[in-house]
């Protein structure tokens, strides 16, 4: 009997005991969570006392853009399908010109009154007025701008102004807490918080199919009017300039890395425009084919397409052909990886570029020029015999031709249909191409051309060099079965 009581009590005192370790755990994480509260709401209230401070610091230098551009337009009736029943065209000659107006954002980086903004901003301006967060006004001269990256410097008539720091948008990081501050529909001083949600993005343009590259994608709310504004990092420093948006997207914005515009500011200043490094050749991707057909044991390096005469590259002894693999001893196996190599060397300097030429590598030190203004390119020719296997119809190229697109020799083959669905139409070849080797093997004439033909079988591949725009450059295409 004594047993079966001592056991219960024993019972009891371990529950007993239980409960009141239980209670004492829960008090000391109740005074173990005040001080993990406090610390968090700690760390929220300096992190939003940062972005305040930062606002507070570069707000003075983040200027107000408004534009007009005077446009002519038709008077809306000449349009009215009744009045042009009745008149045709006769009145067309007959315009008005109208102010278009237009807003953004800049920001001031020296004191002397230069503005960093977007081109967009003030494109084709005929008057530009730039306002000042302390409520001062002046008239902007657009001193310098670049199409191509989207920035221009504009010029005010003041000194010792407010301005901002550039950092280093090279050490950004995804998922870095960005600011952007700029004006949205005119709304001045707008600040608003997100991260780098990726970088080295490329968007297309509406510039002839031009592509922006390496662009900053961040989730900071960005609207039309932040065009031209900073976007900064948690020290307060511009990492870029606030540029574009997805309209039909939410979250999704795009800056210029300050690093890209930094080394071009001077350019814009001193000369209005930018320069950009180029060593003169025409460059296309090495794919498996056209590895194959130069002995590549992979799709390695950049192939040259073509090399544009007393440019750097031909001084320097490259070739067409050659398979450019290293710039500076470091890896390009890309051909946006080769641009951004050469344009991150200054003007005037050297670079080494490693070739593989018939399987051999060979080094040239080539000096870094500065790109020439393109010139406009004229139609194509067209026209006339079958090959069936390739899925194009070729003849030889007249004197006519060859002036006609600006062939510098009279050879080669013209492109003058391309069979719909085939390998060649995917490739993007055209009516008007002129095809100058076939396999690594000049071509003259339509005999030559079928000789290289008929040594093909279908499924094989058959590397054409072609002459386009006034440049050549490599397509493989499949050979096709005959149905």
């Amino acid at each position: 009997m004594m047993k079966i009581i001592s056991l219960k009590i024993n019972k009891k005192f371990i529950l007993v005991t239980i409960l009141i370790l239980l209670v004492s755990l829960s008090w000391v994480q109740i005074i173990n969570a005040e001080p993990q509260q406090e610390k968090s709401y700690s760390s929220i209230q300096a992190l939003s006392n940062s972005i305040a401070d930062i606002a507070e610091k570069v707000g003075p230098a983040v200027v107000n853009i408004d534009t007009v551009r005077m446009v002519k337009t038709d008077f809306p009736f000449f349009d009215d399908p009744i009045f042009r029943h009745f008149f045709g065209d006769k009145f067309k000659e007959y315009t008005k010109t109208i102010p278009q107006k237009g807003t953004g954002s800049g920001f001031i980086i020296n004191q002397e009154g230069y503005i960093l903004t977007n081109e967009h901003v003030v494109h084709k301006a005929d008057k530009i007025k730039v306002s000042l967060p302390d409520g001062r006004e002046f008239d902007g001269k657009v001193v310098g701008s670049d199409v191509t990256t989207d920035m221009a410097i504009v010029k005010i008539q003041a000194d010792h102004l407010p301005t901002v720091t550039l950092g280093d948008s090279d050490e950004l990081r995804v998922g870095e807490i960005v600011i952007a501050i700029g004006n949205p529909y005119g709304l001045q001083q707008t600040v608003t918080m997100g991260v780098v949600s990726a970088k080295d993005r490329s968007i297309p343009t509406e510039i002839d199919g031009h592509i922006y590259r390496n662009f900053i994608q961040t989730d900071t709310a960005i609207n039309p009017g932040n065009s031209g504004g900073p976007l900064l990092n948690t020290k307060g420093e511009v990492v870029g300039i606030n540029t574009a948006i997805i309209p039909y997207a939410q979250g999704i914005g795009f800056a210029i890395p300050i690093n890209m515009a930094k080394r071009n500011i001077e350019d814009l200043i001193n000369l209005g425009r930018v320069r950009t490094p180029w060593i003169g050749v025409y460059i296309q991707e090495v794919t498996p084919e056209i590895a194959e057909q130069f002995g590549l044991s992979e799709a390695k390096g950049v192939l040259v397409g073509d090399v544009v005469k007393d440019s750097p590259a031909e001084k320097s002894g490259i070739k067409r052909g050659d398979i450019i693999v290293k710039v500076n001893d470091e890896e390009v196996n890309s051909t946006q990886k080769l641009q951004d190599k050469i344009r991150s060397i200054n003007i005037g300097e050297k670079a080494k570029i490693e070739v593989v030429r018939d399987g051999k590598a060979i080094n040239f030190i080539v000096k870094i020029g500065e790109m020439p203004t393109t010139q406009e390119e004229g139609e194509f020719p067209k026209e006339k015999v079958f090959s069936i296997q390739t899925g194009l119809r070729v003849e030889k190229v007249t004197p006519e031709i060859a002036k006609e697109v600006g062939l510098p020799w009279v050879k080669g083959l013209v492109i003058t249909e391309v069979i719909p669905g085939s390998s060649a139409e995917d490739m993007g070849l055209s009516r008007g191409d002129i095809i100058l080797e076939a396999n690594r093997t000049e071509l003259s004439s339509l005999e030559e051309w079928e000789e290289v033909i008929s040594k093909l079988e279908p499924g094989s591949t058959l590397l054409l060099l072609v002459f386009r725009n006034h440049h050549t450059y490599y397509v493989p295409i499949k050979v096709e079965k005959i149905d």
